[in-house]
């Protein structure tokens, strides 16, 4: 049984699961680098029987599975995976598995989007360079107390993002496609319209989730709606975002600034514009990336493995 564990950047894959309780029938080989290109993808990947998958970071569209005879396992960290042609497993006989990280995961994101937050009001980024530089207090500060904080999305994440910005004694409200009143309520939230909280809000952070209802909520018109001195950020994923719009705000300072995550392309190129827009801070989507997450997902991946080879699946995604 040959098995691939791909994207693992920080090159602790082996060292956080293991492996070798599969047996010695199992061949482990951890690629680091990702594989961007899909014909290079299909070559790298050819060999292997089982393919433990890093979240999103590598997609499994048809057109890759098709050139992968040999794959019949396919385990993606995490519970859910947008990028793997779910029905194209199907046909071909391949079972997809997921592999859930630690129960207080969840919490890494909402500390990044807060992170975010935070270096954006208190210009972190630009008081950092100056004082390297020599300089002395080169902007002020933007206090968040008594501003209005406003979450795209109210589910786990968007809840415990509420309650920071509450503690910091700001007015929460919210808006997504699904939110009810008794939700927003439970929570302490002021539900609004859609138009109301891209207008109103301070600083706007999205917390939903990807699919055909939500991709693109974030549209030009909702950008457009934007106080000047509003704050975005998005630590969810970039599909939810009108991408050119939101750097094209950005660029004409028609926003204040953006924290952002999450991108079309992942990796991020090196020569995208973003990363040269000096309102904005980046992260290299590190919202789920933490020590213990990344251990009991590739814990449970080795837990998937193991109960495929048995004949009993855990925690198939792609039943029909």
């Amino acid at each position: 049984m040959k098995i691939a564990v791909l994207d693992d950047y920080f090159n602790i894959a082996r060292e956080l699961a293991d492996w070798g309780s599969l047996g010695e029938q199992a061949q482990l080989t951890v690629f680091q680098a990702h594989h961007a290109d899909l014909p290079a993808r299909a070559a790298a990947l050819e060999p292997f029987d089982v393919v433990v998958a890093m979240r999103e970071r590598t997609p499994f569209p048809a057109a890759l599975i098709e050139k992968l005879p040999n794959l019949r396992l396919l385990v993606t960290t995490g519970m859910r995976n947008n990028s793997i042609d779910m029905q194209a497993c199907r046909e071909r006989g391949i079972t997809v598995c997921g592999a859930p990280g630690c129960p207080e995961g969840a919490g890494a994101t909402t500390e990044l989007a807060w992170a975010l937050i935070l270096a954006l009001s208190k210009r972190l980024p630009h008081e950092q360079s100056a004082m390297r530089a020599g300089l002395w207090q080169t902007g002020m500060p933007v206090l968040l107390a008594g501003k209005r904080l406003g979450l795209v999305g109210l589910g786990n994440l968007g809840q415990r993002a509420a309650a920071v910005g509450q503690a910091l004694g700001m007015e929460a409200q919210a808006w997504s496609p699904n939110l009810t009143d008794e939700r927003a309520a439970q929570a302490g939230v002021r539900k609004v319209g859609k138009d109301e909280l891209f207008s109103t809000s301070d600083v706007i952070s999205v917390h939903l989730v990807l699919s055909e209802r939500t991709a693109g909520v974030v549209d030009a018109a909702a950008i457009a709606a934007m106080k000047p001195q509003a704050l975005f950020v998005n630590t969810s994923r970039a599909g939810l975002v009108d991408h050119a719009a939101l750097v094209r705000a950005l660029k004409e300072g028609r926003i204040a600034g953006a924290g952002l995550d999450v991108f079309p392309t992942e990796p991020l190129p090196a020569d995208d514009e973003v990363r040269s827009l000096p309102n904005v801070v980046l992260t290299p989507h590190l919202g789920y990336v933490s020590h213990e997450n990344f251990r009991d997902f590739y814990r449970n991946a080795v837990q998937a493995i193991a109960a495929w080879a048995a004949g009993k699946p855990v925690r198939v995604l792609n039943e029909s």
